[in-house]
């Protein structure tokens, strides 16, 4: 496994961190207990070192299942990512959308950012997980419902109080980071990249090379559409909210396996899977420190974190992005 220091942080993780939405089981059609945990400890014995959950995953389920896999690893041996401001246990803040929970429940998700919220959020998450620190703290998403600086007061106040070590956002615009960097030293941004979706490269990653903060990719396999496996005709279980997504449309998942069998002989060559080979590409990239890579059981942990062990020339990246520049998908 290869680790990387965040931003200009002392925080190093490991360069393949195990992303929790998925075992959370909401939006991905339920979850399993006993594959969720041997999930994590495969990853762990992998040398994965980083876990990033969020409450929204599972309403508490995503957390409370990594809480459960880490009891009896030191915890100076791992690095805990949470993330606060989007819940379903409030109507505060801005409202966000209509969903259903894991037991088919309605909820409502709301943006809500307030000091109060936030202290109260983290509280929680602490309990959920089992630990006393966080290592980095994100919010979710941006709240249009609270100003900026009464966020990061929170945040400033929990790391200053040892209950977070540093400080983080998900789902930021370049302006939005500046705004916030001025009110408190973040470290990351952790936003959707694949290679089928690249929209950061415009504005964001040249923003975030110059101020010397890390890039968190997740959905770097496009939630299972870069591994391959997903074939046009695919039915989806229900709750997966991929059915509905451009992305898994009938036109597209033709060009994007097309895509995938120009670049499978050079997965073969450097003895890897595809999956393995998209992962290592993502982390190649300009500002890109770590790309979140999900698991639902031991095998798919342990095989995400052989993507870390792959050496790609320069070479290989461009070959890659050739390949890449040919792909047009309607999005």
């Amino acid at each position: 496994m290869e680790y990387r220091k965040i931003g200009n942080s002392e925080l190093e993780l490991s360069a393949i961190t195990f992303g929790a939405f998925a075992i959370g089981g909401w939006l991905w059609g339920g979850t399993k207990l006993k594959e969720s945990i041997d999930a994590i400890h495969a990853a762990y014995e992998s040398g994965i070192t980083s876990f990033d959950t969020a409450p929204v995953y599972g309403q508490g389920t995503s957390e409370k299942l990594v809480g459960e896999a880490i009891k009896g690893i030191p915890r100076d041996k791992i690095q805990i990512l949470t993330k606060y401001g989007l819940r379903w246990d409030t109507k505060q803040g801005q409202f966000y959308t209509h969903s259903v929970n894991n037991d088919g429940e309605n909820i409502d998700l709301y943006f809500f950012a307030g000091k109060k919220g936030i202290i109260e959020e983290c509280e929680n998450s602490l309990r959920r997980l089992g630990t006393d620190y966080i290592d980095l703290y994100q919010i979710h998403w941006p709240d249009p419902s609270t100003p900026i600086e009464e966020t990061m007061e929170a945040i400033q106040q929990l790391i200053k109080e040892g209950k977070v070590r540093y400080a983080g956002v998900c789902n930021y615009s370049a302006e939005l980071m500046k705004k916030a960097s001025s009110c408190i030293s973040l470290v990351s941004n952790q936003v959707p990249f694949s290679m089928v979706n690249r929209g950061i490269e415009k504005k964001l990653v040249p923003y975030m090379l110059k101020s010397q903060q890390s890039v968190i990719a997740y959905s770097p396999m496009q939630r299972g559409l870069l591994t391959g496996k997903i074939k046009p005709g695919q039915k989806f279980g229900a709750g997966d909210q991929r059915s509905s997504m451009p992305f898994y449309a009938e036109e597209n998942l033709k060009r994007t396996n097309n895509f995938l069998e120009k670049i499978k002989p050079l997965a073969k060559k450097k003895n890897a899977t595809l999956a393995q080979l998209v992962l290592r590409w993502t982390i190649e990239q300009p500002a890109i420190t770590i790309a979140l890579a999900g698991a639902r059981n031991a095998e798919q942990a342990t095989q995400n974190a052989k993507a870390a062990d792959i050496k790609l020339s320069k070479e290989d990246i461009s070959f890659i992005n050739k390949e890449l520049d040919k792909l047009k998908l309607d999005i």
